[in-house]
């Protein structure tokens, strides 16, 4: 990852990066307002800053949040300068303009960013965020070219003041990208064996946390049907990991269960090859809640969180489950299965009733790749969350757009329920009469006992990945649920 430094007098005027606001209240056609140059630090001198006065209406540079230009001063110092469009001057359009500045500036080895005198905390975090994020590529590769891109000096009035929001922003950029690496490994590497050894791997240096991985034989003599039968057809067997941060401080006991199908072919219910292709995707709801737990136990926040992930590959084999089979889950409950390529659910929900079952927590959300209905609905950057508590609901979503990310409240209507119905089972796994996403949080929801009205499960399929780099987002797995988890569990009492 780039390097920071934060500072009040720059050592090095290679390349000076100049914010430039947008006018308030500016028109979008294409007559766009010119930007203003704000009063930076390091004060610029006189000739610098009458250049960039002038250069502004010439290049018709609006000071939209992401806009980028470069400026070359051969016999200047400095010799290079890079305007930057940072929007309103908000988190939001610093996030962007740093994504945007990481792309614009990826040949360069080093680069001082000048602020607004004004700037705030919050605005340093969104601009050192959107720097990480938007630099992030993930290649099984050496070979081509690197981007050059290593360090960063922003420059500062009161460096001191902007201290931890930077170090929050690198901490949660970090483990954003840790869950775009596991999401976007291919599943000729990735395996629920190979999912649970990351975790081992990267909780290993941290005595404050506590793992444990059930494998098959713990899975079969503690009756977790569900994921046993999504698992039954594949070489490589399910496994559960359970990660657990339990700071002495915490008031409040979260558990996080994410969906963690390390591929998904549809089982006997196979998937056209179009839809199946970027099915190492389908973990990326347990990508999310580990790296938001690991990042959890670095920032030390004061939230014991318990994180539930069932690991399993959908594979098709004579050993696979079948359409039409009854699942038996944890804790009795049985469901028929309609559909194998609805499997998340079935291993969802024995993590869900284990979580009730035996770990009392307060609070209890999941986050699944579950349906392509999500994406038919909201669009491709947007979640559906699902909650019968307005206060739970609102204060999630709260974080999920503060933090740049989307996600939009669904209903849990309650005439679907009877579409859940079956004549072998307490419930059919995926009813046909529509509603996809709905009928899926109906289901899971069964499973979530006297929780019922302390839960979240957020379908975010859709978000789970980008086909091109837009703002901080790179082309494949986004990462999506970190960045809000994290801002929710730093705000709860």
């Amino acid at each position: 990852m780039l390097a920071f430094r934060l500072v009040a007098e720059p050592e090095r005027l290679d390349t000076l990066v100049l914010p430039v606001r947008a006018e308030s209240g500016s028109p979008t056609g294409a007559e766009q307002a010119t930007g203003s140059l704000p009063g930076t630090v390091p004060a610029l001198t006189d000739q610098v800053r009458d250049e960039v006065v002038a250069l502004l209406p010439a290049a018709k540079f609006t000071g939209r949040a992401g806009e980028t230009r470069d400026h070359l001063r051969p016999s200047g110092t400095p010799a290079r300068l890079l305007l930057l469009g940072t929007g309103a001057g908000d988190e939001a359009a610093w996030r962007t303009a740093g994504a945007a500045l990481a792309r614009a500036a990826a040949a360069q080895p080093h680069l001082t960013v000048a602020t607004p005198a004004d700037v705030t905390p919050a605005a340093v975090r969104g601009l050192v965020e959107g720097l990480l994020l938007g630099s992030y590529r993930f290649r099984l590769t050496d070979a081509g070219e690197r981007p050059a891109l290593a360090d960063v000096d922003i420059v500062l009035a009161d460096p001191d003041a902007c201290t931890r929001d930077a170090d929050v922003a690198q901490i949660t950029a970090r483990f954003t990208r840790f869950a775009r690496d596991l999401t976007n490994t291919p599943s000729s590497v990735k395996n629920p064996q190979w999912f649970a050894d990351q975790v081992a791997a990267e909780a290993a240096n941290r005595p404050d946390l506590r793992l444990r991985v059930r494998e098959p034989a713990e899975l079969a003599a503690e009756g977790f049907g569900g994921l046993l039968a999504v698992g039954s057809g594949s070489a490589s067997g399910p496994r559960l990991v359970e990660l657990s941060w339990q700071p002495a401080d915490a008031r409040t006991h979260v558990v996080l269960v994410g969906k963690g199908i390390t591929f998904d072919t549809g089982g006997i219910s196979i998937k056209p090859v179009p839809a199946m292709k970027l099915m190492r995707k389908d973990m990326a709801g347990g990508a999310a809640v580990v790296a938001t737990t690991l990042a959890a136990a670095q920032l030390r926040l004061p939230v014991r969180i318990t994180t539930l992930v069932p690991l399993a590959e959908n594979m098709v084999s004579g050993a696979a489950f079948r359409p039409g089979d009854v699942v038996r889950h944890y804790g009795g409950l049985t469901s028929e299965t309609t559909n194998s390529d609805a499997e998340g659910r079935l291993v969802l929900a024995d993590a869900l009733a284990y979580a009730v079952a035996e770990l009392a927590p307060d609070l209890l959300v999941d986050l699944a790749t579950l349906t392509g209905a999500n994406a038919v609905a909201l669009g491709n950057r947007t979640g559906a969350l699902y909650s019968e508590n307005d206060e739970l609901a609102g204060a999630l979503l709260t974080a999920i757009d503060a933090a740049g990310e989307a996600a939009w409240r669904m209903p849990l209507p309650a005439d679907y329920v009877e579409y859940l119905g079956s004549d072998l089972a307490d419930l059919y796994s995926a009813p046909t009469q529509g509603g996809g996403s709905i009928t899926a949080a109906l289901f899971l929801r069964e499973f979530t006992g006297d929780l019922r009205d302390r839960w979240v499960h957020v379908d975010m399929s859709a978000p789970s990945w980008a086909g091109g780099d837009d703002a901080e987002l790179t082309k494949g797995a986004t990462g999506w649920g970190v960045r809000g988890l994290l801002r929710w569990l730093a705000a709860l009492d």
